[in-house]
Formats: C-alpha cells, structure tokens, sequence
C-alpha cells in the first residue's frame, strides 16, 4: 500500500480539470505537429518553453509530455496515406504502411497502428511507475563523481549513437560544450567568453538557443527542401483492423512494446532508433520476409508500437537521474530548470506531484490518444495542404514573442535569428543539431560535478575508477564506445571467410569436415569396399558359402 499512495496522489493531481485539459492539448497539439513535415515534437517543444514558464509546473510538463508521444502517432497518418512521414521516427512506418493504403487497407494500418500505439505505450508506463522509483532510490547515493560519469556517459553516447555520422557528432557536440562554458565560472562566479558584453555574462540563454537551432532553424530548412508538388486526396475506409490482421500482428506489438521500452532508455535512443529495430527484428523473424516492403501489417505494428513505448520510456533517466538521452528530453530538462525544479533522484521525493502527475498523465493521455486517432483523420491530412506561405510566418512570429517573453529582452530575439542560422547551416551540411543541445544541457553538469571531484580527489583522477558506482559507470560507458567497434571486426572477419564450410587445405592426417565421426577416411568402415552399392545389390565379392561361378568360354 505505501507504494500505491504515492501513485494513486497522482492520479489526483491529473484528475483536477485544468490537467486533463493540459493532457487533452498536448495529444492533440502532438498529433497537429506530427502531421505537419518539419515541426516535430523538438520544434514545437522549443516554441512552447516561453509559455510553460507562466504555469504550474506539473501542468508544464504534462503538457510537453502528451506532445512527445502525441506525436508519435501523429506522423504515422501520412506516412500512410501520403508516404510523407510527418516525424522522423515514422520514416519505417512509410514502407509498409503506404502500400497497404495503396492496396485499399489504409484503415487497417492506422487501426493497427493505434492499437500498437496505446499498448507499446502502456506496457512502457507500468514499467515507468515500477522501476523509476527503485533507480531513483538507487541513485541517491550518487555524488559528484557519480554525476560527471553520468554526464560524459550521456554526451559521449549520444554524440557516438544518436546521429549517422559520428566525427560530425562529436563536431557538434564539442561546440554545445564551449556555448555551456559561456558566462559565470561556475565555482568562482568569474566571467568567462563573454567577450565584454553585458548580454552574455549569465550565459547563453537555453530557450534562445533551443527556439534558435529546433525552431527558426527547422523552419529555414524546410522552406528550402519541402516538396511543391501537390499531394494527392486519399480516402479511408474499414478503420479497425480484421481480426485476422490483429492475430497476424499481436506478436509484432508484443515485441515492439518492449524494443521500445529498452531502447527509449539508451542514450541516443528514442523513436527513430527504435522503430528501426522492431522492424528488423520482425523482418528476420518472419518465415516470409518478402513480404515486408509490400504490405506487411507487422510492419506498421511492431515501429509504431516501439516508438510510442521509447517515448515514454526516455522519461525515465531524466526524472531519475537527470539526464536527458535525447534531444525532446534536453528541453523538458530545460522546462524543468525554467520552473526551479532541477530533475535527479531528489525530485520523487522533493516533487512527489511534478513527478507522479507526469507518470500518471501518461496513462490518461494514452487513452486519449487511442480515441482521437480515427475521427481527426480527416482533419489531420487536410492540415497537410497548408501552404509554407501561410505556416512558416506564423511560427516566426510566435516564436520572437515567446522568446521576448521569458526575459522581456531583445539580445535573446537576436540570438535566435543567430542561432536559427546556425541550425539551417548544420542541417544543410549534415549536422545533427542535437548532440548540440545535449552537450549544452549536460555540459555544466560535467563541469560542475567534474571540478568538484577532483577537489574531492586532491586532484587525483583514479578516483573516478576506484569508487564502486562510478567505476561501475565508467567501465559500461568504455564497453559501450567499444562495443560498436567489436561489432563491426566481426562482421568483417566473416565477410572475408571462405563460404565453404571447410578451409582448404586440411593437414595431413586429419580427417575430413564432412566425414563422419567413425568413418575412415574414404567414407566405408573397415572391410568395406570401397566401391558404392545400392540397396539390395550383392557386393562383388564372394559371400559366405556361395562360390562364384566363372564365365563360360567361347
């Protein structure tokens, strides 16, 4: 009962009528977003930190929380109808969910993908609310050292795993660290790289610079690549899936549910990497794999069902631990920081309502989520036909006015048009601007916990190794950077064996790869002959008590 108390307060908290009006804006707000290429849960997140400064913090969180995996589903409307994912991570979703709505079964995998949606996402809560409190509990005896292993860890990760490229990666992530060392020292409160200027002596604002690269940024971007042409109308008919796709699929969501839910916890994990996975595990388990790429329900099931549950379970590091494993989780930590509540293993006990209200919400904004999916569908695929005329003013201008808003100054106006030109460069020349915000969140952290180790340490950086928690960290951060490397000399060693089974060249004396245990050599046991002999044929040689019969002679 003591660990129901805490959930059922929760509960409380969701059920006033101004949260679940907070949880109903987000999913649809995350359902709009999905659908509309080149906003994303990232950008709209971004734009919307100014407001959430000006309510509760609960309320804050819950909001964002329903735009994540709101989102989620949301893009998987036009991946299926228009092959145009309105996320990245219901890019898989394209392949098969397309040729399904061009052979008449759109509503099968939008019902499918509903189902899969609410039950990855399901599944992903419960083991929210179960393990959250036991790793929250386990990390209270985290110290300094323990935090800036943390850190790197994330960084490191994040910059290694989270992009295609890694060299641009680190690039990008190296550049978040110097922006984090803007300002005050955080130990001697001296100014640092402020260049004289009085703008810049607290730092470099995280709204700006997030509203910069994922907003003004983004929408740059996409002025410049979005298609012209005119998309076709399609139409929707049979919403829910048969009973024969549900048995044909419930095996794809079962596995999907839990790909997710592990990779959400990975640094550099989330929907993207997730719904990657699920879809190829699906497609090596299946017996006819040819069938993926031409209508597969399993390959709408399992990516939609992993995406939603990473969604959700990416939360669990940053209420935890404090830290964030993608770019959606950097701004929440963010939004956290602008409402005074820093996020670690204090916050469950510090901020029992931010964070149960924001677990149980989740339950809440799943079923939601699983009512409005079908009659906006519609509504959803009309938003498409917006033009980038119209939109992309819009989003400017809300964008300077929120960014005004949090500390009523023009300098952060300026640094957003900056930092917006940025975003479009490093998205025109393939950087991820990602790993970016990592490292500027998760910087002064390192910084901070790092000095302060080493001070513990009387400058001795052994330390790290010898206590048992960071060294523990330390050695699964190396494993992990190693690992891939491992992976990829395997995977060469293999592609230059020989395809035979037996290497040439068999030494002298040994026998055969194909010659069975007990056989000799030339394949007949001993006093056999040599000589192969059908079933029922006598050999050639004389048998017992029978004489052989010479040929007459001519």
């Amino acid at each position: 009962m003591d660990f129901l108390d805490p959930v059922l307060s929760g509960f409380g908290v969701v059920f006033t009528p101004v949260n679940l009006l907070y949880v109903l804006a987000g999913v649809v707000i995350g359902m709009v977003i999905g659908v509309l290429p080149g906003l994303g849960p990232v950008a709209t997140i971004a734009l919307l930190l100014p407001i959430t400064y000006e309510i509760p913090a609960e309320s804050a969180i819950i909001l964002l929380a329903g735009i994540y995996y709101g989102a989620m589903y949301g893009g998987t409307i036009t991946s299926v109808l228009l092959r145009l994912p309105g996320e990245a991570a219901t890019v898989i979703t394209t392949i098969d969910g397309y040729q399904m709505a061009r052979q008449g079964r759109a509503g099968s995998a939008l019902g499918i993908a509903a189902i899969g949606s609410f039950i990855g996402g399901t599944v992903s809560i419960v083991g929210l609310t179960l393990i959250a409190p036991l790793l929250a509990r386990f990390s209270l005896g985290f110290g300094p050292p323990e935090n800036a292993v943390l850190a790197a860890m994330g960084i490191l990760l994040v910059a290694t795993l989270g992009t295609v490229s890694t060299a641009k990666s680190l690039a990008a992530a190296a550049l978040g660290l110097l922006l984090a060392a803007m300002g005050p020292d955080p130990l001697f409160a001296s100014p640092r790289f402020t260049f004289g200027s009085i703008n810049l002596a607290d730092g470099v604002d995280f709204v700006a610079l997030a509203m910069g690269l994922f907003g003004l940024g983004e929408i740059l971007y996409h002025l410049e690549h979005r298609a012209r042409n005119r998309l076709p109308k399609p139409t929707v008919s049979n919403v829910w899936p048969s009973r024969a796709d549900w048995r044909q699929s419930r095996g794809a969501v079962g596995r999907g549910s839990v790909v997710g839910f592990v990779i959400g916890l990975l640094p550099g994990g989330g929907g993207v990497l997730s719904s990657m996975a699920a879809y190829a595990l699906e497609k090596r388990r299946s017996k006819t794999p040819e069938r993926f790429g031409r209508g597969a329900i399993e390959g709408v099931a399992a990516p939609e069902t992993a995406n939603n549950a990473a969604a959700t379970s990416s939360f669990i590091p940053l209420l935890t631990l404090g830290i964030p494993t993608n770019p959606v989780m950097a701004l929440i930590f963010g939004a956290l920081l602008l409402q005074g509540i820093p996020p670690g293993p204090r916050l469950i006990n510090e901020n029992p309502e931010v964070f149960w209200g924001v677990v149980d919400s989740m339950y809440i904004g799943n079923i939601f989520l699983l009512i409005l999916s079908v009659p906006l569908v519609g509504v959803f695929v009309r938003l498409v036909s917006v033009r980038d005329s119209i939109l992309a003013p819009i989003v400017v201008m809300v964008t300077m006015l929120g960014v005004y808003t949090v500390n009523n100054s023009t300098f952060d106006m300026l640094l957003v048009i900056f930092f917006g030109v940025v975003g479009y460069l490093m998205k025109k020349t393939g950087f991820e601007p990602g790993p970016l915000v990592l490292a500027f969140v998760l910087g002064s952290i390192l910084e901070t916990a790092f000095r302060q180790s080493m001070r513990i340490f009387d400058g001795d950086p052994t330390g790290f190794v010898t206590r048992p928690i960071s060294g523990t960290l330390f050695a699964a951060t190396v494993l992990a950077l190693l690992a891939p490397v491992g992976f990829r000399l395997i995977r060469k060693r293999r592609a230059l064996a020989p395809e035979a089974g037996q290497p040439a060249g068999t030494p002298e004396g040994e026998p055969r790869a194909d010659t069975a245990e007990g056989e000799s050599p030339v394949g007949k046991s001993e006093g056999e002959s040599p000589a192969a002999k059908s079933e029922g044929e006598e050999p050639a040689t004389a048998l017992e008590g029978r004489k052989r019969v010479p040929p007459p002679v001519d």
